[in-house]
């Protein structure tokens, strides 16, 4: 049997003890629905010379294969990962479009017993949902953008907000990225479509009678793209600003960014990456800062000659709103609370 899935909500409502995506691994890496495990029926070579196949030579010589291979991929699931599933274990199957791959893999595994059941339209489906949620419909609540120059703690403000019952949106963390030239993190960016599934989700789960907190970014998170009607959403928003001293940022910027300034050769290459934007005895001092440890010095200057006078032109690009500051005399860690507690009446207000 076959469900068909009409909102985001769906997949956690139906309640299945688990959801297997049999596609290729390369199709799973790019994205899959959210908590699915990888049991693919055909693997990336053979799903190629499949499709080779049926397309220049025999679709009946195609199938007879690619019934072969699954067959034998099933095999090897049903002695390796699912060799444990009781009797009453009730997956969810889906492939690409909901179509041979999903229905050979579900077949074989409610022969066995099981309470199987696929997806009508596959990834396909949900893919479409996603795609309506970010680029089709309005936001769902009214956006309040949290901004800040360089090293304001916003995302670590951002975070401490749903505490003080304030409900966010974490691009940074969707995007696993801290959104600058320094911002990378380890494992790396999702792609695209995993990020837009990620950010699909994300607004479902949102209170529409209540404010959502976004930080400012430009229009792409590392290499991810925020969706225009997002992006236009965030332009738009009333602002609140935490206004901190240049020294305090550079204090929680050294604090924040240890993960990178661990790795010196890593850190010499972001510092590289400036070099067409400033001059060489500019990068000069701050790979000499980086190599001598003095962090905070290093990230003053960052601050006090690129990042600074940027994020004042792209406000001024973007026509973004006049913004409510609020003050942060400290930026030590026990002072965040307090902090995200102003901000947080702040949005109050604003709402």
């Amino acid at each position: 049997m076959a469900v068909t899935l009409t909102c985001l909500s769906d997949l956690a409502a139906m309640g299945f003890d688990d959801i297997i995506d049999v596609r290729a691994p390369a199709e799973y890496a790019e994205d899959h629905l959210p908590g699915a495990i990888s049991l693919p029926v055909l693997d990336d070579e053979e799903r190629a010379r499949v499709g080779t196949i049926y397309k220049q030579d025999s679709p009946f010589r195609a199938r007879k294969i690619g019934a072969a291979l699954v067959a034998k991929n099933a095999a090897k699931h049903l002695e390796g990962p699912l060799a444990d599933k009781p009797g009453g274990w009730r997956p969810l199957v889906y492939c690409w479009r909901g179509g041979q791959r999903s229905g050979s893999f579900a077949t074989i595994l409610s022969q066995i017993g099981w309470r199987v059941e696929t997806i009508a339209g596959g990834y396909k489906s949900w893919r479409g949902l996603v795609v309506k949620a970010v680029y089709d419909d309005p936001v769902p609540s009214p956006v309040v953008v949290l901004d800040g120059n360089t090293g304001s703690a916003k995302t670590e403000v951002l975070n401490l907000l749903p505490s003080v019952g304030v409900q966010v949106i974490d691009l940074e963390g969707l995007a696993n990225h801290r959104g600058s030239l320094f911002g990378s993190r380890p494992g790396g960016q999702p792609s695209q479509k995993a990020f837009e599934g990620r950010l699909a989700q994300a607004l479902a789960a949102l209170d529409p009678s209540r404010p959502v907190v976004v930080e400012a970014e430009s229009s792409k998170v590392g290499d991810c793209r925020i969706p225009p009607r997002l992006w236009r959403a965030m332009v738009e928003a009333p602002r609140i600003a935490i206004d901190a001293p240049r020294g305090q940022r550079a204090a929680y910027l050294a604090r924040a960014y240890t993960d990178l300034t661990a790795d010196s050769a890593q850190l010499a290459l972001v510092i590289d990456l400036l070099r067409p934007m400033h001059a060489a005895e500019t990068i000069h001092l701050w790979q000499a800062q980086a190599a001598a440890g003095d962090f905070e010095a290093l990230a003053d200057d960052l601050m006090a000659r690129h990042y600074d006078p940027r994020y004042a032109k792209q406000r001024s690009l973007t026509g973004a709103r006049e913004a409510v500051e609020v003050g942060a005399p400290s930026l030590a860690q026990e002072a965040l609370p307090d902090l995200a507690a102003r901000v947080a009446a702040e949005v109050a207000r604003l709402g």
